[in-house]
């Protein structure tokens, strides 16, 4: 996608990447955490959406979770590519994530991002607001494609968006002196969810042998082609994120 970086609070990449200054000092201060928020991109409703969610999550947590928006780190003007790069980059620096599973069909592109941070072991949770059944599990088990299920490290929380709007226009209509509109209600009640979601996945253990971290983070830094840096810097970037993270007690 091409998205103007204008989004109010965008931050350049460059404050969510991996550095020799930054990586110091985000080990030492381990008070919050930053949380990479995936999902669709394409119409302002998710746009919207999805800052207003993650502003919620970092509110209701008392910054225990900051959100990284992609939509606010992909600038006007860039190729196809740097796009990419740029999303995968800022994914596995984060500590944690968000895919935004909704859609009779699932996102491509959050389905590619969440497989790459299984991939890095990172602690996930999937979202689903849409109350529309879909996906090859019959009802027996997740709605969406069986193969995005039973990942380790992941939590699920799936609503129905259209009972938590009529909640919040209830309580709207019923109290006196409420501010805010229905959908607002149900998005603060969506980030509660999505809190407990993340404390709880957090805590499980890591998957990732410690013989093997080393291994499969300088693999990942290898693995998409990424344009920008040698193959020797990408590394470099990725295993001081690998000790980070084991700093944190993600890995």
């Amino acid at each position: 996608m091409d998205i103007p970086n204008s989004a109010p609070g965008a931050r350049p990449l460059s404050t969510h990447t991996v550095d020799s200054t930054t990586i110091i000092s985000t080990a030492e201060t381990n008070e919050n955490l930053e949380y990479y928020h995936a999902g669709p991109l394409f119409t302002l409703a998710e746009l919207h959406t999805n800052s207003l969610l993650a502003k919620a999550i970092k509110t209701q947590s008392s910054e225990r979770y900051i959100p990284i928006l992609p939509q606010d780190l992909e600038q006007r003007g860039t190729s196809p590519k740097s796009i990419r790069d740029q999303d995968i980059r800022a994914l596995l620096s984060c500590d944690m994530a968000l895919f935004t599973y909704d859609g009779t069909e699932l996102d491509a592109g959050t389905v590619v991002e969440y497989m790459i941070a299984k991939m890095a072991d990172i602690p996930s949770v999937i979202l689903r607001t849409d109350f529309r059944g879909a996906g090859d599990q019959a009802g027996a088990g997740d709605p969406w494609n069986l193969m995005t299920s039973f990942w380790p490290r992941t939590k699920t929380v799936i609503l129905d968006s259209i009972t938590g709007y009529k909640e919040g226009l209830s309580r709207i209509l019923k109290e006196e002196n409420v501010k805010g509109l229905a959908g607002e209600y149900a998005i603060e009640e969506t980030a509660r969810k999505v809190i407990a979601a993340f404390d709880e996945v957090r805590n499980e253990p890591s998957r990732l042998p410690a013989e093997l971290r080393k291994s499969v983070y300088e693999w990942l830094a290898l693995m998409p082609g990424l344009k920008d840096g040698s193959d020797q810097t990408n590394i470099e970037m990725l295993t001081k994120l690998c000790d980070i993270k084991v700093e944190k007690g993600l890995l």
